[in-house]
């Protein structure tokens, strides 16, 4: 088999998540042609989501694709996944230095050094390229989101006011003055931010109103505002407040949406304790970071750094073959198929990972309630929990709780208690977080299955 055939099995095989088999195809691909800039650049990225040394890999493609960011980008991840932060702050600040203006390089580079325990001055590549290129509105919006993910209203507010006086009257700043004054919990100026983007529809902009809605008690607003996503591919944003409206509302289309009692399956999958215990050590040994990522429902706790599914060690792979059995039979009793429904809709027979992780949460650790907009069946698989984590119901999963910043007042449609080997799924559009626990370690296996594609079956 030549190159170019080796390179369309390593494709194909990847896309099947066959990533042993794609590694092996790459592998063989680029013995037969070293100095092929595609045939590299693929090898790089799949021997990093396979949990492989990956930076000289990088370093070649980058070579061979003339600095291509989208490989530098990766090649700083690789550094930092195999321990070298300080490398991969390097690198970026070398290429920033160069192209000021490369929005992914800041936010990466945000990333590492929050992930890394560096909190103060992780964003301040963003201050550094404003002075070289005040003209770029660009890098201030993308600055202004890097801090508003973190909810640092301070910072998001003298970005946001930095702007509107280098570029004064500037419409897309309007966008960004209500959703600061919106989300800060800004009264006094919310409705004149709102005034000012009545005719701009826009899916992040419409979920700001609906929670504006929400949090004012205009039910029939926020329904409108949220109803005229449905059936466009932003849809998963608005379904879970959607919910949110017809449970306070009274309307039954929640239970059509949600299921009653809810559409979740909770099994006891076939571990042993020394299983698990293997298990829970391969896991920590992933668990290389030292703050959670800031755009992730993480509290006092770690998160993994690439598709956990796609790690070659035994214990992990065991763990997943077990997992998708159990959610090939969670899919298989689903309700009959229903073409307008978010979890009933999708075709059945193509179940892929969409995501997969570990989370290690300490004490008083917890999940922010939050849903899983990328994926089609969300879940959680406990490893190791704490021997007393406090009373009832400290460290249980609940569904349906609203986030507290809404005020809502809902109780969680069930809490479910969390038990060595047991496997929770659900849909991904349903409201989910948990409770603290007082002491000790919560590990966690989780995943989100692809929505798979729409149609007959």
């Amino acid at each position: 088999m030549d190159a170019a055939a080796l390179f369309r099995t390593a494709i194909a095989a990847r896309q099947r998540q066959d990533v042993e088999a794609a590694v092996d195809a790459i592998d063989r691909a680029a013995q037969l042609a070293q100095d092929n800039p595609q045939i590299a650049a693929v090898r790089a990225q799949l021997h990093y989501e396979s949990w492989r040394a990956a930076y000289d890999l990088f370093a070649h493609a980058v070579w061979l694709n003339d600095d291509d960011l989208q490989l530098v980008r990766n090649m700083a991840l690789a550094l930092s996944s195999e321990g070298d932060a300080d490398a991969a702050q390097k690198l970026l600040e070398q290429h920033l230095a160069a192209r000021p203006d490369w929005l992914d390089g800041h936010n990466i580079l945000s990333r590492i050094r929050l992930t890394g325990g560096q909190g103060a001055g992780h964003d301040k590549s963003y201050a550094e390229a404003v002075q070289i290129c005040p003209e770029n509105l660009q890098l201030r919006l993308a600055w202004f989101q890097n801090a508003a993910i973190r909810k640092d209203w301070a910072k998001v507010a003298d970005i946001l006011s930095a702007a509107e006086r280098a570029f004064p009257g500037q419409r897309a700043l309007a966008s960004a003055r209500f959703y600061l004054a919106s989300e800060s919990g800004d009264d006094a100026t919310v409705d004149t931010r709102l005034a000012e983007v009545a005719d701009i529809i826009d899916p992040g902009l419409d979920l700001c109103r609906v929670r504006l809605h929400l949090r004012r008690g205009d039910f029939a607003q926020a329904e409108a505002c949220a109803s005229r996503h449905i059936g466009t591919p932003a849809a998963n944003m608005f379904w879970p407040y959607l919910s949110l409206i017809w449970r306070l509302t009274g309307n039954r289309s929640v239970t059509w949406l949600d299921g009653a009692p809810p559409l979740k399956s909770v099994c006891d999958l076939d571990f042993s304790p020394d299983e698990l215990g293997v298990l829970a050590k391969t896991l920590r040994r992933l668990h290389i970071l030292h703050a959670p990522y800031p755009e992730q429902s993480v509290r006092g706790g770690t998160q993994t750094d690439r598709p956990l599914f796609f790690n070659p060690e035994p214990a992990i792979q065991s763990a997943r073959s077990k997992i998708m059995t159990a959610v090939h039979n969670y899919i298989a009793a689903l309700p009959a198929s229903d073409p307008t429904h978010p979890l009933l809709a999708p075709r059945r027979d193509d179940i892929l990972f969409e995501s997969s992780w570990s989370v290690r949460l300490k004490d008083q650790g917890y999940h922010a309630s939050h849903t899983h907009v990328m994926g089609w069946i969300s879940s959680a698989f406990y490893v190791a929990l704490p021997e007393q984590p406090g009373p009832e119901p400290s460290g249980w999963l609940a569904l349906g709780t609203p986030p507290p910043e809404l005020g809502l007042g809902l109780e969680p449609y069930a809490t479910v208690e969390p038990r060595p080997g047991r496997l929770v799924l659900f849909p991904s559009t349903m409201w989910h977080g948990t409770y603290p626990f007082d002491a000790g370690e919560r590990l966690t296996i989780a995943f989100d299955i692809a929505l798979p594609r729409q149609g007959c079956h």
